[in-house]
């Protein structure tokens, strides 16, 4: 029933997402996820512990940012099951509050559309949004590629990740999933305060991306052979050959993929709070001139991929059904 409840929860979420007024009166899951993480942060990281005292810590944190979700999700599953197929439309509608797919694609079309009618400052703007790197020091392809490059890996850990969790461990195993993604992307950092308190939530992070980034790269890559003008021979050659040099085990997947189908040269040299982070490069031998016109073919190559994803799980809840 999990593969179904992911089915139903990703086309809720392509086509309708997470209402506004919702966010405006509610907020969303992963900003309460947030709060418990920044209070477990608060007290638990404090500058005066050890670094040993601090990764002892940061250990029984991911403890209770995995088991709070999961436990307060199988309760809910469990108080709304009684209501059969009303309990089990719930259950999709809350699922589909832990992917990411219609707001993802609204924050990559803002970049190129930005791009467009702005100009390089409101594509810097628009891509600040949804990126780390200092956007002041970016061009407009390094704009496009940013926008690019954070499209191929939030598909990944925003999209396919929960949506595969949620088949496995169904609205438990999602709402764990997002919480521990949160987690990496808020105390996950090789940072002085995070470095030892993060590091536990960043590895296991890390772990449970693995299928997730190499189905991202799969699904991309078929996607290629239906968009004009993609390639589906170079995004799989890309990923053969430069998804394991990227300083992520799991970003270079999908931005492989990504690269090599739309004929890019991703990733390589960034800047991040005025360092320069040194990183290969993703479709190696590709364009670095990237524009507003290749984000919107990333779109369309992502839609093609979102599409195919929410194929798959539909697949796997038909064959559950006749099984």
């Amino acid at each position: 029933m999990s593969a179904l409840i992911a089915f139903l929860a990703l086309i809720l979420e392509r086509y309708i997402g997470y209402p506004v007024p919702l966010l405006r009166a509610a907020g969303h899951p992963v900003m309460w996820i947030g709060a418990v993480i920044s209070v477990l942060d608060t007290y638990l990281n404090k500058p005066n512990f050890s670094v040993r005292r601090r990764t002892m810590h940061g250990m029984v944190a991911l403890i209770i940012i995995v088991l709070l979700p999961a436990v307060l999700a199988s309760l809910l599953s469990g108080l709304v099951s009684w209501m059969f197929v009303w309990g089990f439309v719930i259950v999709a509608i809350l699922a589909s509050t832990l992917l990411a797919q219609k707001s993802l694609r609204s924050h990559v079309a803002a970049v190129a559309e930005a791009l467009e009618s702005e100009g390089l400052e409101g594509g810097r703007q628009a891509v600040s949004m949804i990126v780390g790197r200092d956007p002041e020091r970016l061009d407009e392809a390094g704009v496009s590629r940013a926008a690019i490059e954070s499209l191929a890996e939030n598909f990944s850990d925003g999209v396919v990740a929960p949506a595969f969790w949620l088949v496995v461990g169904g609205l438990a195993g999602g709402a764990a999933y997002k919480a521990v993604n949160t987690a990496d992307s808020m105390i996950g950092h090789h940072t002085e305060k995070h470095g030892a308190f993060g590091w536990a939530s960043a590895r296991f992070d890390d772990l449970i991306n693995l299928p997730a980034s190499r189905l991202a790269a799969v699904l991309l890559t078929v996607a290629a052979f239906i968009i004009p003008g993609a390639s589906a021979r170079n995004a799989w050659s890309a990923v053969r050959r430069d998804a394991k040099k990227h300083r992520s085990p799991n970003a270079g997947w999908p931005e492989a993929a990504m690269a090599g189908a739309l004929g890019l040269s991703l990733a390589g040299p960034r800047v991040y709070g005025g360092v320069m982070v040194e990183d290969a490069e993703m479709g190696a031998g590709g364009r670095r001139d990237a524009s507003a016109a290749d984000i919107r073919r990333a779109l369309r190559l992502y839609g093609i991929a979102d599409v195919l994803l929410i194929g798959l799980a539909g697949t796997v809840a038909a064959i559950w059904f006749v099984a």
